[in-house]
């Protein structure tokens, strides 16, 4: 289970067309603004389904959620290179944001239930760790291979490298065990509906998995701030050329942050003061006025990537497992306005101040979230996922 898993992760972060998506666009003239209201098609299709697909997973089989996912997201890469105009783009990116949708919490859930199926769901932690340090080592072996990929065979073989990678997930999704969650005759129209409101309620009227639903959303939105980790680096006084290197300095220190999960202490106290840790990491590395802030910044990274992964077990050990799926899809969809509020407040800052001082500045609500999660962030108890027999 746990290697398959890893794989799944792996394929799907391990795509060529990452670092290389933009350029095309740019190579295939489309404008700045064409390219932004692009983003804005992705991620409104990603905000429109994060919820209602959550409800999805919990109502149909999800490893073959997620295999379709991955195959559509192939479609959309095959579609850019065959048809590279702003229409072909754009279905592209429709085909990507219904992937990104039906995927998040959909394979994580799928993970715990198995888990709690086999009554190991202590293990959680260590796999879903595990799993995440493997997808950031083979998005950076992406990163790495994407130029001599392009040399070698243009944006050719670059979509035929990508493709292949989300077969690969595919594959993997199908190879995973589910077991039968749900009665042969709760599904359909009826069954989707009734988990979507279930899922809903436990959010709304549960007091601890409200609270892990926020710290678990929160992390992950103050990691947006990774976006900017170029512009950070060479504001700290990294020549161009060697802002690639840094920003995989700075994914190996995620990866490592990933495989700690298991070892890490995870009661509420050590995960908010992790938390904490990161931000005061950050505004140590930003406002340090030279490439020695990248150290600090490094660790800020490692660590926010470490309670990413102890915030999303808290929450998975928290919720009754009834709507699982659903659950971590409003957690998702929280994460992604949260992220959309990183990027606003950012943006608008930096109408007034540099990159470094501005980065330092989101040291205060990573250092809140903290100090919220210490509060907040549900303690230790018998973990109540439940399997319905078939």
């Amino acid at each position: 289970m746990g290697r398959i898993y890893a794989t799944l992760r792996a394929c799907d972060e391990g795509v060529l067309f990452f670092p290389m998506y933009a350029m095309l666009m740019a190579d295939s003239g489309l404008s700045t603004a064409q390219v932004t209201s692009l983003f804005l098609i992705w991620s409104a299709v990603a905000f429109a389904l994060e919820v209602p697909s959550g409800a999805w997973a919990d109502t149909y089989s999800r490893r073959r959620l997620l295999a379709g996912g991955a195959l559509m997201r192939a479609a959309g890469f095959a579609v850019w290179f065959l048809w590279p105009t702003y229409a072909g783009f754009a279905v592209g990116f429709v085909l990507w944001g219904v992937r990104s949708a039906i995927s998040s919490g959909t394979k994580e859930a799928l993970l715990y239930d198995e888990l709690a199926a086999a009554g190991a769901t202590d293990r959680y932690t260590a796999l879903a760790g595990r799993a995440a340090t493997v997808a950031m080592v083979s998005m950076l072996a992406a990163s790495a291979l994407a130029a001599p990929v392009y040399t070698l065979g243009g944006y050719g073989l670059i979509a035929a490298g990508s493709v292949l990678a989300c077969v690969g997930s595919a594959a993997a999704a199908l190879a995973l065990p589910e077991q039968p969650r749900v009665r042969r005759e709760s599904t359909g129209a009826r069954a989707y509906l009734r988990n979507l409101r279930a899922g809903l309620a436990e959010v709304r009227t549960d007091r601890r998995v409200w609270h892990a639903v926020l710290i678990a959303a929160a992390v992950p939105s103050l990691s947006a701030l990774d976006e900017y980790g170029p512009l950070l680096v060479r504001d700290l006084g990294v020549a161009t050329a060697g802002v690639p290197l840094v920003i995989a300095a700075l994914i190996a220190a995620m990866a490592m942050g990933s495989a700690l999960a298991e070892r890490w202490r995870a009661t509420p106290l050590a995960t908010g003061l992790t938390i904490a840790g990161a931000g005061v990491a950050l505004a140590v590395g930003a406002l340090a006025g030279g490439v020695a802030g990248l150290v600090p910044i490094a660790v800020c990274f490692g660590l926010l990537q470490l309670t990413r992964v102890l915030t999303e077990a808290r929450l998975q050990h928290t919720m009754s497992g009834h709507t699982r799926a659903t659950v971590l899809s409003v957690s998702g969809f929280g994460a992604q306005l949260g992220a959309l509020a990183v990027y606003g407040c950012f943006g608008l800052g930096s109408l007034w101040l540099g990159i470094a001082p501005l980065a330092a500045l989101f040291a205060l609500p990573i250092v809140l979230v903290g100090l919220a999660a210490v509060r907040w962030l549900p303690g230790d108890r018998e973990p109540r996922a439940v399997i319905e027999a078939a």
